[in-house]
């Protein structure tokens, strides 16, 4: 039995390939974005696979209606992927709350409202998978990458409560952490207004976003592989770390998180009460 996918961002990056390769699995796909006609080419090929809806994942009314809309039309969804998102570089003491929140809005607010609205078809059903597009800076963060990376921590930690809360009803939950990907992320940058004590800091990273967009190493493509070959899995994993860059600096993280550990254990653990 196909199943039956709700892809947000699903016009470009990761939300693309994920679509493609659903339906190349068999599968129906409800691929939203805010601007529809962008999706024409993939309908026009899969018009029997493919239905292009207009949602802003801020938008929190558009949200419950086309959740309602597409489980009385297709009776189910079967896997919600929250993939829409952007970037954004700049220091902490740059960054605006009014930037802040925006990224928090497109980031936590959208999926988390995604989530509430599927979950109690997922649950009535017990089947169901819920697949949250991270990043490697959803486990670390450098200069330049706070409020980036401070919505993708945010994300991580909802969702591993919330897969502790869904499994027993036969629900999945996959959080995907790629590194850089041949997406349109890097063109689809905000930037804060620059502060020269930061110059050399989060300058160098300003330099990165802005040289890197196409050519970075990361297959869209096979990225969307993985991802299905992880949801097919009998244990699929919580966490999806993709690429060789994802994998080394997540890896070589937790090795540091682990040796400032040990190396302050004895101060850290002396903080009970005197028996």
């Amino acid at each position: 039995m196909s199943k039956v996918w709700l892809v947000t961002g699903a016009n470009s990056g990761f939300g693309r390939s994920i679509t493609e390769a659903a339906v190349a699995a068999g599968d129906v796909v409800v691929a939203t974005a805010r601007r529809p006609d962008t999706l024409g080419d993939l309908v026009a090929a899969h018009p029997d696979q493919i239905e292009a809806l207009a949602l802003d994942v801020t938008d929190a009314a558009g949200i419950e209606a086309t959740v309602r809309d597409v489980v009385e039309r297709h009776g189910r969804i079967d896997v919600l992927v929250n993939n829409a998102g952007r970037s954004h570089v700049g220091a902490f003491e740059e960054t605006t709350d009014t930037e802040l929140r925006d990224l928090f809005d497109v980031h936590v607010f959208g999926p988390a409202t995604l989530v509430r609205a599927v979950l109690p078809h997922m649950r009535e059903r017990r089947s169901g998978a819920i697949v949250q597009l991270s990043s490697m800076g959803g486990q670390l963060s450098f200069a330049g990458f706070a409020a980036y990376s401070g919505t993708k921590f945010a994300l991580e930690g909802m969702s591993e409560a919330l897969a502790d809360e869904v499994r027993p009803y036969g629900i999945k939950v996959l959080i995907v952490e790629p590194g850089s990907f041949r997406t349109g992320l890097f063109g689809n940058v905000s930037a804060s207004a620059e502060l020269d004590a930061y110059a050399e800091t989060v300058g160098a990273t300003r330099r990165m976003v802005a040289s890197g967009d196409g050519t970075q190493p990361g297959d869209p493509a096979k990225a969307a592989a993985a991802i299905l070959t992880a949801l097919d899995a009998e244990q699929t994993p919580l966490r999806l770390p993709l690429g060789d860059d994802a994998v080394d600096a997540v890896v070589s993280h937790l090795d540091g998180v682990r040796a400032e550990i040990a190396a302050w254990e004895k101060v850290t653990r002396a903080t009970t009460f005197d028996a």
